[in-house]
């Protein structure tokens, strides 16, 4: 008998591994190529609104794991940062607790320059873990969004941060000396051109550039990957990259100024040297590497590297995704390398390709996305009830 219900049961458990599996491996097919599962999961939780992120960047609750600062204590600030017409920006600072001379990464969100997209509090995962990755003071700058602010107001209050983090660099417990931009799509944009302006403006002197899949241009370049991967299955849609660029620089003359458009009007000479990431499944992806080679033709010391398997914006999921942590930890070390003024680029010029995790991280990754899979069926299956339920209450009241 007990053998039979074994039996039973093993049948059951192994239908139902072939049921799921069947579902993500449906989630992971698209029409552009076969998705990671654990990118498929994620991508299917939000797309389908089972599980709606903070302003569409903070990974779903459901698979966040936690920071580990490696033993470190970090103190964490709101700031006041005053800029030069006078007007104060939010700020969040994190800091090993026993700075002195330590690194200073000024961080510039992402989050298409508009209001509702992206913030000091959606990104501040990233910050935190910038921080505790590279025991640096990391300031992420709240600077003012369209489409009450236009162009060139970010980029000036962009700027004006820095000088302001660079003023109280020694009594933050930083050094002048290790000045560094950093910033997601739209803040990759603003990270590149404020070091445009200081570099223009006689600003302070930056050890480097961590741009992770920024916006360059907003020119409209027959550009593969704008089109390829911006139906809106990937976090970040064409309909969005219009609104944007109406909303912050709604007149086209502005698209011709370099602290707009740094791939198309900008001069890399003299930038400091630039990590750029790039993520396969991504609107972005071409720009950010063609500006890669454009500085590396320009002699500025490039690391460029696209990440396989993700999707624009995956370093916000960082938690869930071994590719956002590989991102994070290569970007570190490559800032390591630059503050040791050791050698950063190699003697000609690549794209790095970052692999999908392999191994027990793979396996890890896969069993993870199942699970997180069994999660979402689970809400599907809840909300299909509750409608159930609601429209049959409805026809009740209805008959009566």
């Amino acid at each position: 008998m007990k053998r039979k219900i074994f039996s039973a049961s093993f049948k059951i458990a192994i239908g139902f591994c072939i049921i799921l599996s069947s579902f993500v491996s449906g989630w992971a097919t698209t029409s552009e190529g076969d998705l990671p599962s654990k990118t498929a999961v994620i991508l299917h939780a939000i797309n389908n609104q089972l599980v709606i992120p903070d302003e569409q960047l903070t990974p779903p609750s459901f698979l966040t794991g936690s920071n580990a600062s490696g033993g470190t204590a970090f103190e964490h600030e709101s700031l006041q940062i005053p800029v030069s017409d006078g007007t104060v920006l939010p700020g969040r600072m994190h800091r090993p607790a026993d700075a002195e001379n330590a690194p200073i990464i000024v961080y510039y969100h992402g989050g298409a320059f508009m209001e509702g997209y992206g913030n000091i509090h959606t990104h501040d995962n990233i910050v935190r873990a910038l921080a505790y990755r590279s025991n640096a003071i990391v300031i992420s700058v709240g600077y003012r969004l369209a489409p009450e602010h236009v162009f060139p107001k970010a980029v000036d209050d962009s700027y004006d941060a820095l000088l302001w983090t660079y003023e109280q660099a020694e009594e933050l417990g930083g050094s002048k000396e290790k000045m560094v931009v950093a910033g997601d799509s739209a803040g990759g944009n603003l990270a590149t051109v404020t070091a445009m302006k200081a570099r223009n403006e006689g600003g302070p002197d930056l050890t480097a550039q961590l741009l992770y899949y920024p916006l360059t241009t907003f020119h409209d370049r027959p550009l593969e990957t704008r089109d390829k991967y911006a139906g809106g299955n990937y976090l970040l849609s064409k309909t969005v990259m219009e609104k944007a660029r109406d909303s912050y620089t709604p007149g086209e003359e502005m698209w011709e100024n370099p602290y707009v458009s740094p791939l198309d009007e900008g001069v890399g000479e003299d930038l400091p040297p630039a990590f750029i990431a790039t993520a396969e499944f991504d609107p972005l992806r071409d720009e950010g590497e063609l500006y890669a080679h454009k500085l590396h033709e320009e002699e500025v010391p490039v690391e460029a590297i696209r990440y396989e398997g993700v999707m624009h914006g995956f370093l916000s999921f960082y938690e869930v995704l071994a590719t956002g942590r590989h991102a994070l930890d290569d970007s570190v070390a490559f800032l390591d390398r630059t503050l040791k003024d050791k050698q950063v680029a190699g003697a000609g010029f690549r794209i790095i390709e970052r692999e999908q995790p392999t191994g027990f991280e793979r396996l890890r990754e896969e069993t993870e996305a199942h699970v997180g899979a069994v999660y979402l069926l689970g809400l599907h299956a809840q909300r299909q009830f509750d409608q159930w339920v609601e429209t049959s209450l409805l026809a009740d009241s209805e008959e009566e």
